[in-house]
């Protein structure tokens, strides 16, 4: 049996979640054709796996148990898209403070993974939470992405790092948490 499997900060603050969906909402407006996530799907993935085994997953928690972070300070800010908010596939919202303790939680994952044989993603690592994909775009879209790019989302306290598994369905992924590794209080 196989999971689909990343590694993620998941967000759960209901002030920053309803930023969102109200960010959602503006998008949707724009005419383009989007698949919205859903508010319990909201997160910042520090590294996508695939598809793994039950057997890896417990040898990848394994190792995210050796992860050395305190809880730390996360803002949501800015929006932009992949590949440019031109040409927008992915609609994401940025990070600011925080992004330093998140990259170092990447850093840490690197070694132990590449390990496991997983290799880190060849564009490198920009910690991002991603809020719409975009199947056809509208110049409106484009617009409401250019306006909206110094839009502010919230903080929020990260005390956990998950991993996650991906169940496909016709009404989009269910996540599931596998397992969680505390930031340590010390």
């Amino acid at each position: 049996m196989s999971l689909r499997a990343f590694i993620a900060v998941d967000i759960e603050d209901e002030a920053i979640l309803a930023r969102i969906r109200e960010f959602q909402a503006l998008l949707a407006g724009t005419g383009a054709s989007l698949k919205l996530v859903e508010p319990q799907n909201i997160h910042i993935t520090l590294w996508f796996l695939g598809n793994i085994t039950p057997q890896m997953a417990e040898r990848i928690y394994e190792r995210m148990r050796d992860l050395s972070f305190r809880p730390f300070t996360v803002e949501l800010t800015g929006v932009g898209a992949f590949p440019s908010p031109g040409r927008p596939r992915v609609i994401w919202a940025g990070i600011g403070r925080g992004e330093e303790e998140l990259r170092s939680l990447y850093e840490q994952l690197k070694p132990a993974l590449r390990e496991l044989g997983f290799r880190p993603d060849p564009k490198g690592f920009k910690p991002h939470v991603t809020v719409a994909r975009v199947k056809r775009q509208s110049p409106e879209l484009v617009k409401v992405l250019m306006e909206n790019a110094g839009l502010s989302f919230g903080i929020f306290r990260a005390e956990e790092v998950r991993l996650k598994k991906s169940t496909l369905t016709p009404r989009g992924p269910i996540y599931t948490t596998l397992y969680a590794v505390k930031a340590s209080s010390t």
